[in-house]
């Protein structure tokens, strides 16, 4: 079978293949849910969703280092991996070992795509179209509850030491949007460090405090003391605002809970 994946590369696959190893926790994710557990051979040793699955499975390494050995050991049919969270380096020496779908999901919609993409290549076509479904039926619903809603301004942080936010170019400040929310870094790009002092300037409704990659909690709200107060220091799930393929599905219901405990409308 010929297909490609999102970056519009040719890859050719037995069909479907029977021996998976994901290199992304997103996509391991939407593969159980899309009742493809039994396939999967290899994952990450950040892939903990479902729970207990990473005790089943062989680990490979994380998602910008791996164990190529390892990897061999498990004669995979296939190897996932994604544009973000891999480099060209792991994607090389995979493909050394078998085919390799790279993601790339930016949008709502490009995350659609890919789960009609792995829908085809592993014959669950209906599976993925109830899914697209589902999320596309959330997603609007929250579209149309946020129409003339105006947003407020939030800094969303994802590491301390430096302290880094996110850019215009990035899936969490897409799904910010989505969210009723402003990106208070849009006008920079990628994920740029800052000085906390430099808060100070800049008109904030909001710091979000992400549980991932840096598990945030409340014993660092002490770094914003005389900068921020802290009732605008708001810890959120990373995984929502991060997070594709079937983690989507409970996003928009998770928005609209953070948006109620903050007391904002829809």
């Amino acid at each position: 079978m010929t297909i490609k994946d999102q970056l519009s590369r040719t890859l050719l696959v037995k069909t479907p293949p029977k021996r998976i190893v994901s290199l992304v926790p997103s996509q391991t994710e939407l593969l159980v849910n899309l009742g493809l557990e039994h396939q999967i051979v290899g994952l990450t040793k950040f892939c903990v969703h479902p729970k207990g699955l990473i005790k089943k499975k062989t680990v490979v390494g994380g998602t910008k280092q791996i164990h190529s050995d390892k990897l061999k050991a498990l004669n995979p049919d296939i190897i996932l991996c994604n544009k973000e969270e891999n480099t060209k380096e792991i994607v090389d020496t995979c493909e050394e070992i078998c085919p390799v779908h790279v993601s790339n999901v930016q949008t709502l919609e490009e995350n659609y795509e890919l789960i009609k993409q792995y829908g085809v290549l592993f014959n669950k076509e209906p599976e993925a179209e109830t899914l697209i479904s589902k999320q596309k039926s959330e997603f609007s619903q929250l579209t149309d509850q946020l129409k003339g809603v105006k947003k407020k301004r939030v800094v969303y942080l994802i590491w301390r030491n430096p302290y880094m936010t996110i850019g215009n170019d990035t899936f969490i400040n897409y799904l910010l949007k989505i969210a009723g929310f402003e990106n208070v870094f849009a006008n920079k790009s990628r994920y740029p460090q800052l000085q906390l002092e430099s808060l100070k300037d800049l008109a904030i409704d909001y710091v979000f405090l992400s549980s991932e990659p840096f598990p945030f909690n409340e014993k660092h709200f002490k770094d914003f003391e005389g900068i921020i107060d802290k009732s605008k220091l708001i810890k959120v799930d990373g995984e929502y605002f991060s997070w594709y393929g079937s983690r989507l599905l409970g996003a928009a219901t998770y928005f609209k809970h953070l948006r109620a405990s903050l007391g904002l409308g829809l």
